[in-house]
């Protein structure tokens, strides 16, 4: 087993030991709450500029759910129970709440499949606190942007942050080999879900290829003021 199979498998192999990959099948229809015009624009490029790196189109509409790649930033945890429409998309938010906020978390994401097991909606829910507020917002729309991707698994980057800071401006961008790791991920021939931990050896294999032919530049997006 290669030192990238290796990487690679532990990315979306889970604490109880099982293995899930899964990407999105369809194009992404974002819609961002909580911030000002800016802060949506300056988070629908960092998107942008994620998915080029996957192939996927950007729309307006998702024809099924409207919006499909949907993000919340929020003061408190306490605000998520009063969004009409996101306690129907998450039954119990109630008490997913209470958990968040006795964990002190500050961010939280649900993907749901189609019948596939292909990505077919993301919602990322962020407590803008102190701690977002030390990352500068642009920081903040491209690593979301990036978690969002792909089905990583809990913790997969609690050791390795797959942003790094680049310039003269300091722009956040995805590393080279994260970004060589989605080019693979959305390549045809991986398919669009798989629970068989061999599927890492071929996402390996075509990690080696993308490294061969990298992209000219790393993903990144124009920096703005905070959400």
């Amino acid at each position: 087993m290669t030192d990238d199979t290796g990487r690679v498998r532990a990315l979306f192999t889970r604490a109880d030991g099982s293995f899930r990959f899964s990407r999105w099948g369809r194009p992404l229809a974002p819609m961002i709450y909580g911030t000002d015009d800016a802060g949506v624009r300056l988070f629908e490029r960092s998107l942008g500029s994620v998915a080029e790196l996957a192939g996927l189109e950007i729309v307006e509409v998702d024809p099924d759910l409207a919006a499909n790649f949907i993000v919340y930033f929020v003061k408190d945890w306490g605000e998520l129970t009063g969004i009409p429409h996101l306690v129907k998309l998450i039954p119990g938010i109630a008490k997913l709440v209470t958990r968040l906020a006795v964990a002190g978390a500050t961010q939280y994401r649900i993907f749901g499949f189609d019948d596939d097991g292909a990505v077919c909606i993301c919602i990322t829910m962020i407590r803008y606190g102190s701690e977002m507020k030390r990352v500068s917002a642009q920081t903040l729309a491209v690593t979301q942007s990036f978690l969002g991707i792909l089905l990583w698994t809990e913790g997969a980057f609690a050791d390795e942050s797959p942003v790094a800071l680049t310039g003269e401006d300091r722009r956040c961008v995805v590393k080279p080999w994260h970004a060589a790791l989605i080019r693979a991920a959305y390549d045809p021939a991986i398919p669009p879900a798989g629970i068989d931990s061999s599927l890492a050896l071929r996402l390996a294999a075509r990690l080696a290829v993308m490294q061969a032919s990298p992209v000219e530049e790393p993903a990144e997006a124009p920096r703005e003021d905070s959400p």
